[in-house]
């Protein structure tokens, strides 16, 4: 059973951790692009802004999620 979930668990903690690198590095957006224009309330509904809070949010939690069953396997 613990092989089975350090199987599932490391991998997936692995490609979810460089995602949300990727999330972070590459889809924020600009400083040249039009988002400065919004203002601070408007913020959510920027299209590249959206997409990259929406990216990053899934990211990180599939990052907690797999290192939660990293935890739960060395605990059982």
């Amino acid at each position: 059973m613990d092989a089975v979930i350090y199987l599932i668990a490391g991998p997936l903690f692995l490609i979810s951790l460089v995602a949300h690198l990727y999330v972070k590095l590459r889809l924020r957006p600009r400083q040249g692009s039009d988002f400065d224009d919004y203002y601070h309330e408007f913020e959510g509904r920027h299209p590249d802004f959206a997409r990259y809070e929406k990216w990053s949010q899934i990211t990180f939690v599939t990052a907690v999620i797999a290192a939660l069953l990293l935890f739960v396997a060395t605990a059982i």
